[in-house]
Formats: C-alpha cells, sequence, structure tokens
C-alpha cells in the first residue's frame, strides 16, 4: 500500500537590519527548494515580515489552509555559529514547549543543537503563537523553530545536512516524536 507523502510547511523572514543583504533563514529555505530531492510535499512561506502580528497571521492562514503534518518555523541567529532548534516559547510569564521530543529528533546531528532561549523576539513570538494556534485547536502537528547561523563556506555543507536530516525525521510517515 503505497503512503500519502507527509505534508510540511517550512517558513522564513525577511532582514530586518541595514546590513544584512539576506536572511540566512531564507538562504537555507532556498538551498533546499532549489536541491529537493524529498519524496514529501514541502510547501514554503518565505521572507515573512520581520512583525510578529503579521508574521503569525499568515502562518497560522497558511496552516488552517494547508493542514501540514509538520511546521518547521526558521529565522536567523546572527550571533550563533550551528543550527539550534528551540525547545520553548514564552510571551510574558507564559512558556510553551514543542512536543517533539527533540533529544531523539537530533540524535547523531553534527552541527545543531538544543536551545531553551528563542530570543525574545520576532522568531519566539512567532514561534508562541503556533504553539498556542496549534494547541488551542487540538491540531497534532509537529511543530519546531530552527535558528540558522549564518552560512559560511565552513559551515553551509553541515548546516544544509543537519537541515535535511531534521526536515526527514519530522516527515517519516506515522513518526511521532
Amino acid at each position: 500500500m503505497l503512503s500519502m507523502p507527509r505534508k510540511l510547511l517550512l517558513t522564513s523572514f525577511q532582514t530586518w537590519l541595514p546590513h544584512q543583504t539576506s536572511n540566512s533563514s531564507d538562504d537555507l529555505l532556498e538551498n533546499i527548494s532549489q536541491h529537493e530531492s524529498s519524496s514529501h510535499s514541502l510547501s514554503y512561506l518565505r521572507q515573512l515580515p520581520v512583525n510578529i502580528l503579521q508574521a503569525s497571521n499568515r502562518v497560522i492562514a497558511k496552516i488552517e489552509n494547508l493542514r501540514p503534518d509538520s511546521i518547521l518555523l526558521c529565522g536567523m541567529a546572527e550571533k550563533r555559529t550551528q543550527l539550534t532548534v528551540e525547545s520553548c516559547a514564552t510571551c510574558g510569564d507564559a512558556l510553551l514547549k514543542t512536543s517533539v521530543d527533540l533529544n531523539q529528533l537530533m540524535a547523531g546531528l553534527a552541527a545543531t543543537e538544543i536551545s531553551d532561549d528563542a530570543g525574545k523576539f520576532v522568531c519566539e513570538g512567532l514561534y508562541y503563537q503556533v504553539l498556542k494556534h496549534l494547541q488551542g485547536r487540538n491540531f497534532k502537528m509537529n511543530c519546531i523553530f530552527v535558528h540558522v547561523p549564518l552560512l559560511t563556506p565552513d559551515n553551509s555543507d553541515s548546516v544544509v545536512a543537519d537541515f535535511n536530516v531534521l526536515l526527514n525525521k519530522l516527515a517519516l510517515l506515522g513518526f511521532r516524536f
């Protein structure tokens, strides 16, 4: 019996500071889309505005329309040197954690670590709003936020390789972390 391809939603942001020529999260998704060899159905919502309300509204509308199996929210972390998967997001005193078992998800990854600090900026705001929405609608979707470092000749291959592993692990049919 053939299984349906898993639907994944991948998001990225625009730049927000004058010195930024691109956003590494968007650069990574561009790379993934150009070299897409996945048997999964990948949908992209790229260049989100650097505004929590606007970005959240766009992503939530896409989730409602697409009903993906998994969501990979991506943002740039200029000061980090490797991929980081965020364990949680806060808004004021409220904290929401991803339902994904990050230790299992990240087993064997060379250039990725778990972070408990989503940044207190639009990245964390978006992650919090999406987790809150999924929880409120009782959607059983995997959702993670991945911070992407600046891509350089030294780290690009390992970052892309680890991101592809994350993507494939989240997409495994019938596999919930």
